[in-house]
């Protein structure tokens, strides 16, 4: 489905993301984890071509791109097979609820307004927000906002979507709103990269772990292996601390 290989980003003269190798298979959960700075967001907005990256190559569905030298409309291409549900939610503070959802398929895709309603309407029901359709952003509460990002990146019909940290902004009980949307989206069968923070979504839902130090792979291990079996110090370290202080809930 997607493989990332030999993928480098330099930032100011440093270099944060060192030739990193990454696969993710059809209808697979994969889970990023690391520590602050590891590189994980800027892995993923890589992936995604939000950022350039200065070297490695990235293949989707079975077409091969150069990151470093990709043209703004091959990037363009490969972002319309991808959905990217941001930290921030990024949903137009002057657009509905149903408005947000509807954008993207309107103006980039091109479809019929009533058809772009319908899909909106259907991807919000499966989110649980077809009741405030013509609500504002600023109305909703963060997980609201959140789930109706993630709406948005289904609308699209994306072969991966791609989440950075979709929780951080919550408090505990939005966050348990959007994990649950997340865990269902899972069990639909969608491929997703999730770069995230909660333990308990990484060790229940995610088929695999990828784990980030100092913008290198550590380890690349099945969820339950790496959680229950840990064969590195650096790991072991890792689980150990985020189980006993992050959230562990049970999504």
């Amino acid at each position: 489905m997607l493989a990332l290989a030999g993928v480098r980003k330099t930032f100011g003269g440093t270099e944060v993301l060192h030739g990193i190798d990454l696969s993710v298979h059809k209808g697979e959960v994969v889970a990023v984890l690391g520590p602050s700075g590891s590189g994980k967001t800027t892995l993923l907005r890589c992936a995604n071509l939000l950022e350039r990256a200065d070297a490695g190559t990235l293949e989707l569905a079975g077409e091969r791109l150069d990151l470093a030298s990709a043209t703004s409309r091959q990037a363009a291409k490969a972002r319309r097979r991808t959905g990217f549900v941001f930290q921030g939610y990024n949903l137009f503070r002057n657009r509905t609820v149903l408005g947000n959802v509807c954008e993207g398929l309107i103006v980039a895709r091109k479809m019929p307004r009533a058809e772009a309603e319908e899909r909106a309407r259907a991807c919000l029901a499966r989110v649980g927000m077809e009741d405030r359709c013509d609500a504002y952003p600023n109305a909703l509460s963060g997980g609201q906002q959140q789930r109706v990002a993630i709406a948005r990146a289904m609308a699209t019909d994306p072969e991966i979507i791609f989440f950075d940290e979709p929780t951080s902004a919550l408090d505990p009980e939005l966050t348990g709103e959007v994990l649950g949307v997340m865990r269902r989206l899972a069990e639909d069968g969608m491929t997703m990269l999730v770069v995230t923070h909660e333990m308990g979504f990484a060790r229940n839902v995610a088929d695999r772990v990828v784990f980030m130090e100092a913008g290198s792979v550590v380890v690349q291990a099945p969820a339950r292996e790496f959680f229950e079996h840990p064969d590195n110090d650096r790991v072991r370290a890792f689980v150990a601390h985020t189980m006993g202080h992050l959230g562990t809930r049970s999504f």
